[in-house]
């Protein structure tokens, strides 16, 4: 356990604020729910950095869903890829029935979400996108987009709304970067 004063000493500084947050989600919830009004939606939230995102992003949208999650990592302890994807926990739904969205809170190196995007696949779903919170393209080490991404960050280590450091600052209602 860390002291208040030494988490908050490692909050570098904002990056994205709480306002900038909510006002990007309304308008994702306002464009996913006019583009899959009448489909049967499947929102799947990549655990544990996702939930806080997800949780938001599903009360944007006004349209009738259902949710699910996944837990995959590649990261550990650390703050760098390890390069090994594991799926921790798999859903629990059929998706060969749905339109699925892949809600992330931050592609870096893209292999956590390529492999997810191809266990996925081939359980045959109406169709699969992604939509992740933060974009982080000059990290990237494997092809690989999203369908949304509602803001693109530099090679930074975040924090905040729902990203972690060994568990901690998850409940920071911004997105900072991490002092190291």
């Amino acid at each position: 356990m860390i002291s208040t004063k030494e988490h908050d000493s490692k909050i570098k500084r904002v990056i994205i604020s709480q306002e900038e947050i909510a006002q990007a989600i309304k308008k994702a919830g306002e464009q996913i729910s006019k583009e899959y009004d009448g489909k049967p939606l499947l929102l799947v939230s990549i655990l544990k950095g996702a939930f806080v995102f997800m949780s938001d992003l599903c009360r944007a949208i006004t349209i009738p869903l259902e949710i699910d999650f996944m837990s995959a990592s590649s990261y550990g302890a650390g703050t760098v890829s390890s390069g090994k994807v594991r799926i921790d926990f798999d859903l629990k739904h059929d998706i060969s029935n749905y339109h699925v969205i892949i809600v992330e809170d931050i592609i870096d190196t893209g292999r956590t979400l390529k492999e997810i995007v191809y266990t996925l696949s081939n359980r045959n779903p109406l169709s699969l996108k992604i939509v992740t919170l933060l974009d982080k393209p000059d990290r990237r080490v494997v092809e690989f987009e999203a369908d949304m991404a509602l803001f693109t960050i530099p090679d930074l280590f975040v924090i905040g709304y729902g990203l972690d450091l060994n568990e901690y600052y998850r409940n920071l209602p911004y997105v900072a970067e991490y002092d190291a």
